[in-house]
């Protein structure tokens, strides 16, 4: 075969190299490649874990399937913000936390779609979000310190002289700390 001027394209009629061996023209193979891998875990000498290497996971690792691990908010300042913003840190609250809790897990509401729900019907939005901080715990076998039914403190706890809210930000949002510290965030 050849091209239009009468010459064969380079290469053509010689024989095809094994994969793993450098061709004229071509950087070096990183090593390792062309050779048959082995399964995890299995060296020349037998079964030995993990590849040498690897020690603790940095702070803020999350477990394997998770995502960044989310910011601790102390629960003071945060309500100190809320009173000062006449509510509006409310919103940046509920935006974060969600938003951080989606991110770490793949699933829950998202920071989007809290915001909408704050803003809209915010007593719903205290049962959503100790119902996602509980289920932070429950994916890793504990037992959650909140559920969902925490939000009660929310609404039928406004009536007791505005106490309710109060203890049920306090528990929600302390637990969602404990959870980023147990990961190690710091805060």
């Amino acid at each position: 075969m050849t091209d239009p001027y009468g010459q064969q394209p380079q290469g053509y009629g010689q024989q095809p190299q094994a994969y793993g061996q450098q061709q004229p023209g071509y950087a070096v193979a990183p090593q390792g490649y062309g050779q048959t891998p082995q399964s995890y875990g299995q060296g020349p000498q037998g079964n030995y874990g993990a590849p040498q290497g690897y020690g603790q996971p940095p702070a803020g690792y999350a477990p394997p399937g998770g995502g960044p691990v989310g910011q601790v908010r102390g629960t003071g300042v945060s309500m100190l913000l809320f009173v000062v913003t006449l509510g509006i840190y409310g919103y940046v609250w509920a935006y974060k936390t969600h938003e951080e809790m989606k991110q770490h897990t793949g699933q829950g509401l998202g920071g989007g779609i809290a915001l909408l729900i704050w803003f809209a019907i915010s007593p719903v939005l205290a049962f959503l979000h100790s119902d996602e901080v509980g289920k932070l715990y429950s994916r890793r076998g504990q037992q959650p310190p909140v559920t969902g039914l925490n939000g009660l403190w929310f609404i039928p706890g406004v009536l007791l002289f505005g106490v309710g809210p109060i203890v049920w930000f306090v528990r929600t949002n302390g637990a969602l700390n404990d959870y980023w510290r147990s990961l190690g965030a710091t805060g």
